[in-house]
């Protein structure tokens, strides 16, 4: 098996299922079969590389989002109702936020000066690294530190990778394969629940001594760096990025001052910016504050019960990871099912129906949710459509730059909204340790009141979308002796 300049891989096996693309040439594009059949050994490649990528990136999200709360506890040797924990629970998501938002900035223009491949490998290497130290922190401040840090690789791995799936990938092919890297994110997701989950048990149980559950599972997190030696030694840049490179795209390559000049990716920029903010403030601001929730909802139940001390925190450490996990099973389905519905119907016409029912599914969530029965059936709802935006973001913010900026612009959509959304914990998390407490709000009033009050954020992406261009049907934007195409 050898490989061709433009990375494809050839091999002399020719048995290949009958209507399958050929091992090393992928079916035309008009062909009228699945997506996944115009698909040749190396798209295969890059996507799965490409998925583990982001698979991973989001491992490390949720060990943060599943282990905040405990780690605060720690860290500010704190009771786990104390308004210090909300507080700075809010301040460290924040800061991991604009850790993510800088990072992907920093990231999005390397991808389009440096490669795609080489800057996929540089942020897991980062993320990889800050979220392991995490696991070392002894107070509140250096955990912040680990944490801005990891948030720079974690926040330059989207773009990259969405770009060089998009470039990479056959026309017909290129919105379901970005939609189901987005789906499979999930997996990432599912995994970090379930660890949580697993680890929750063991310290239930006494079995994790003095260190809880949470710092294992940072030491956890920083196991995909492994992934980075594949990325060095088989992914190649794509085409379209080399050619760009060579100089036959006439524009200067990662340049945020390219970006701005011209008013079409100007246009664009700005409005894919507020569509991400939406998301990430209901995602990241209200969504992820779901285990917050369970706890609140949990906590005077299990004590009712007699539980208290390390078995209390664990019951509910174990029950928070199963939030999360009914949270991404939803959330897995509605990315897929949001890539089918874009190509269907239209990349502005699924965003707007899935703002309306991200609001409300997640308002529903916040206010209703009294139980064990209602958390595995509400919550995968919430998750369903609050995170099929994203595989909306994935499918869409690189079919509005041409290659030379393809990068840089998601980047810039999706990460400066990140600086946009690191309001959006500290906005929540004051809302429940300031305007909502008291005795006239016991828990989980607070959490119940904060949430529903942020879900009015995405009312904000119905209004920008009539702005917005729709690309369903078109091929990725170009631009050659400055004539847009």
């Amino acid at each position: 098996m050898t490989e061709t300049s433009t990375g494809q891989l050839k091999t002399a096996d020719s048995a290949v299922p009958p209507g399958a693309a050929p091992l090393d040439q992928a079916l035309p594009p008009t062909a009228d079969v699945a997506w996944w059949r115009l698909l040749n050994r190396y798209h295969w490649f890059v996507f799965v590389v490409s998925a583990l990528g982001w698979l991973f990136d989001c491992l490390d999200q949720q060990i943060f989002n599943l282990t905040r709360n405990p780690a605060m506890v720690e860290l500010l040797h704190a009771r786990p109702g104390d308004a210090i924990v909300k507080s700075h629970g809010g301040w460290v998501t924040s800061i991991f936020l604009v850790g993510w938002a800088s990072g992907g900035l920093i990231f999005g223009v390397l991808g389009d000066r440096i490669g795609r491949a080489k800057t996929m490998m540089l942020t897991i290497l980062l993320y990889s690294l800050f979220t392991g130290l995490s696991a070392f922190s002894h107070g509140f401040w250096d955990f912040a530190a680990y944490r801005f840090l990891t948030g720079l690789g974690v926040g330059g791995e989207f773009a990259v990778g969405v770009a060089l799936v998009a470039e990479v990938m056959p026309d017909r092919a290129r919105a379901y394969a970005l939609s189901s890297l987005q789906a499979l994110s999930a997996v990432g997701n599912i995994t970090a629940a379930l660890l949580t989950m697993l680890f929750g048990h063991l310290e239930s149980a006494g079995s994790l001594g003095a260190w809880g559950s949470w710092r294992p599972l940072f030491l956890v997190g920083a196991l995909p760096a492994l992934l980075a030696l594949l990325i060095r030694r088989r992914l190649k840049e794509p085409e379209r990025w080399q050619a760009a490179a060579q100089g036959q795209v006439k524009r200067k390559l990662g340049s945020y001052a390219e970006l701005f000049r011209d008013p079409r990716w100007r246009k664009h920029a700005i409005l894919g910016l507020l569509l991400a903010s939406v998301g990430i403030i209901g995602l990241w601001g209200i969504g992820f504050f779901v285990a917050e929730l369970t706890r609140a909802v949990l906590r005077a139940d299990f004590q009712a019960r007699g539980l208290s001390g390390p078995v209390l925190e664990g019951k509910l450490t174990f029950w928070a990871g199963m939030s999360f996990l009914v949270l991404n099973v939803g959330a897995f389905f509605g990315m897929y099912v949001f890539g089918v519905l874009t190509q269907r119907f239209g990349r502005r016409p699924t965003f707007a129906a899935a703002f309306v029912l991200a609001g409300l599914s997640t308002a529903m969530v916040f206010w209703f949710m009294n139980s064990l029965s209602d958390l595995f059936w509400m919550v995968p709802l919430m998750g369903f459509f609050q995170l099929s935006l994203f595989a909306g973001y994935a499918v869409y913010f690189p079919e509005l730059f041409p290659t030379y900026l393809r990068s840089t612009g998601t980047s810039f959509c999706y990460n400066v909204g990140r600086f946009v959304a690191a309001t959006g914990p500290y906005l929540l998390t004051k809302l429940a340790s300031g305007v909502f407490s008291g005795p006239q709000y016991p828990e989980p009033l607070p959490w119940r009141y904060s949430g529903v009050t942020m879900c009015l954020v995405f009312a904000l992406g119905l209004v920008v979308l009539p702005f917005a261009p729709e690309t369903k049907g078109q091929p990725l934007p170009e631009e050659e002796r400055g004539i847009a195409h």
